[in-house]
């Protein structure tokens, strides 16, 4: 390489690495933002199919099974 040229270089390649730095910062923010409005919407999501009865509520989920497993357990 010519040595004339060499600042130049130096400068463009410091131009360079001072863009893809920005853009780097810019996505990881996007990243995270989308990644709270994801946890946000599948939180919302998952309510609406309980309200909807297409997922049991835990306590009643919890009952459920106890009632399951004490009608196993009896004997007629």
């Amino acid at each position: 390489m010519d040595p004339k040229h060499s600042g130049d270089m130096l400068k463009h390649l410091e131009k360079q690495t001072e863009l893809l730095t920005d853009a780097y910062r810019s996505m990881s923010h996007e990243l995270q933002r989308l990644q709270v409005e994801e946890e946000m919407l599948m939180h919302k999501y998952y309510e609406f199919m309980e309200a909807r009865g297409l997922i049991k509520k835990k306590q009643s989920n919890n009952m459920k099974t106890e009632e399951e497993t004490g009608k196993a357990g009896e004997v007629d």
